[in-house]
């Protein structure tokens, strides 16, 4: 664990701000290349991609308040922690993606031909993300007695997050940092050959909704209320991510083969 990834005078440079501001800019620079290879609006996608950032990252911290809400209520000093936080990843991507086509359509710009350089731009960004998640301790997962467990031993962002020290643990974090990478890689190969406008990007909420749901089984930070039905054990449960994740795929197949059908056609 490494939260802090240097200090200059009072100026401290957090390791996970760090490394999710590298993917948002990557994932930008990867969007505004394929746009302008493409021969689209490179600028004006440049600016949706902006504004869509801020819409996601608000929505993310909205929905992680409204599904802790009694517990904010309670101890409403913690909001400050809301700054902190990444939010629900699946919270702000929805909020992302109805910002978006609100601003596509504004701006006339070809929405699933735009969606498919989008999705393979997030899945890049989250790897980075979530490499940032395991250098602050957020996110940590359930014990683990496999040779790549990971004990955290940081007081500063125990403080921070919570996560308990000198416990050896799954490094979920990383388990879905290297699998939002190798989404990338499958997104972007697919891109290059793909048969129809939309293909790209709902394969992506397939992929990473099948991501989610198998790493959240590893997940070891979670309280009661975050599970729709909680069992003995975690593969006898279901999260609130995982019932997304569930729903994701079902409306990511249907329109997959709605488009698919209609291409056809």
């Amino acid at each position: 664990m490494f939260p802090i990834l240097f200090k200059i005078g009072p100026l401290t440079v957090h390791t996970y701000g760090f490394l999710l501001a590298l993917g948002v800019g990557i994932g930008i620079w990867f969007m505004f290349r394929q746009a302008k290879n493409r021969g689209m609006n490179a600028p004006r996608i440049l600016d949706m991609a902006f504004y869509t950032i801020i819409i996601a990252l608000l929505g993310a911290k909205l929905v992680l308040f409204v599904g802790n809400i009694s517990y904010y209520t309670e101890y409403p000093g913690e909001l400050l922690s809301l700054a902190r936080s990444g939010g629900v990843f699946q919270g702000g991507l929805a909020f992302g993606i109805l910002f978006a086509i609100f601003y596509m359509r504004r701006h006339k710009i070809p929405l699933w031909k735009t969606a498919d350089i989008v999705g393979p731009a997030i899945a890049l960004g989250h790897g980075f993300g979530r490499i940032g998640c395991f250098s602050a301790g957020c996110c940590w997962g359930t014990e683990c007695e496999l040779p790549w467990g990971v004990s955290f031993t940081s007081d500063y962002a125990h403080n921070i997050t919570g996560i308990p020290l000198h416990v050896t643990r799954h490094p979920v974090q990383l388990y879905e940092a290297v699998l939002n990478f190798l989404n990338f890689f499958i997104l972007f190969v697919v891109l290059r050959k793909k048969k129809f406008d939309g293909q790209v990007f709902f394969l992506y909420i397939i992929n990473y909704s099948i991501i989610r749901y198998v790493t959240e089984f590893f997940r070891g930070d979670y309280e009661s209320n975050t599970y729709l039905i909680q069992g003995g054990s975690p593969y006898t449960s279901i999260s609130f991510p995982q019932l997304f994740s569930l729903v994701g795929i079902a409306v990511a197949l249907t329109l997959f083969f709605i488009l698919k059908k209609r291409k056809s056609a």
